[in-house]
């Protein structure tokens, strides 16, 4: 009898995800995490840092795209991108689909991802090596503190805010990110799930809305993600995103659209009252 090897992450104390495993194809522990990358039958190619799913080569299209191309597609004209997290290159690839982007800067905290996905998960890290790239291995709060009015756009791609990212979802972070901005800047943060993440959502977005004169939440799915429904949060100087600027879409997209851009942002019901409660309710039981 052939023995099956599954993966499980436990994204609620009460909830998994399971995925059958090919083959394991990097465990290792660096100074700051644990990195693993499965072979998966049903999404391919996975990357999991302390037993968290990160990306898979099945769906990471969808995260990636919106959490790229919403904020670079709202902003006029941007030219100077930083990303903060996103070791393994997938907003970075995004990002460089934009010929009028001059300058890219992505700040990770651990090399290991870098070099994990440059090894294993080539589709989603093909852009580590543009030109306009500069990568820098620091904690993204301290880079963010002694920058002044330097990028259009900055995107939190970072991990739950559990050990090394919890800083990634404090006030003086979002701080220093807005200083960093130059006017008419825009910030977006992956805000977790609207299921099983309320308060978490509810507290960041109040955070950023205290800081920027605008903030919006907008929706993705995302199979891989606890509950499949996945928010982020933009903060903006000027602009509203509700509506794409300028006429340039990179060609290729397979989740983002004009049209998925503008529906994003409208909020289920049950959504819209998180932002408004005081206190984030219970996570719903199916």
């Amino acid at each position: 009898m052939e023995m099956e090897l599954w993966f499980t992450e436990k994204q609620t104390p009460a909830l998994g995800l399971s995925l059958k495993v090919k083959e394991t194809l990097l465990r290792r522990r660096t100074e700051f995490q644990e990195i693993a990358v499965l072979d998966t039958v049903q999404c391919g190619r996975m990357l999991v840092l302390d037993g968290m799913v990160q990306t898979t080569i099945a769906d990471e299209y969808i995260y990636h795209e919106m959490i790229a191309h919403v904020p670079l597609r709202t902003h006029p004209d941007p030219r100077s991108v930083l990303v903060i997290g996103g070791g393994d290159g997938g907003v970075v690839r995004e990002i460089c689909r934009y010929p009028q982007v001059e300058k890219i800067k992505l700040v990770e905290i651990d090399a290991g991802v870098v070099e994990a996905s440059r090894q294993f998960l080539p589709e989603i890290s093909s852009a580590l090596e543009d030109p306009r790239l500069e990568i820098i291995y620091q904690d993204g709060r301290e880079y963010v503190s002694s920058r002044n009015n330097e990028f259009d756009v900055i995107i939190v791609d970072s991990t739950e805010p559990v050990a090394i990212a919890e800083g990634l979802f404090g006030t003086p972070f979002y701080q220093g990110v807005f200083k960093a901005l130059r006017e008419g800047g825009i910030l977006v943060a992956q805000t977790e799930s609207p299921f099983y993440n309320g308060t978490l959502l509810q507290t960041t977005f109040r955070r950023i809305h205290s800081i920027f004169p605008q903030a919006f939440l907008y929706l993705a799915s995302v199979p891989t993600y606890p509950s499949g429904l996945w928010s982020f949060t933009l903060g903006t100087k000027i602009v509203s995103p509700m509506e794409p600027a300028g006429d340039y879409l990179p060609t290729g997209l397979r989740y983002y659209s004009p049209e998925i851009h503008r529906s994003s942002f409208i909020l289920p019901p049950f959504v819209q009252e998180l932002l408004r409660c005081e206190e984030a309710p219970e996570p719903p039981a199916f």
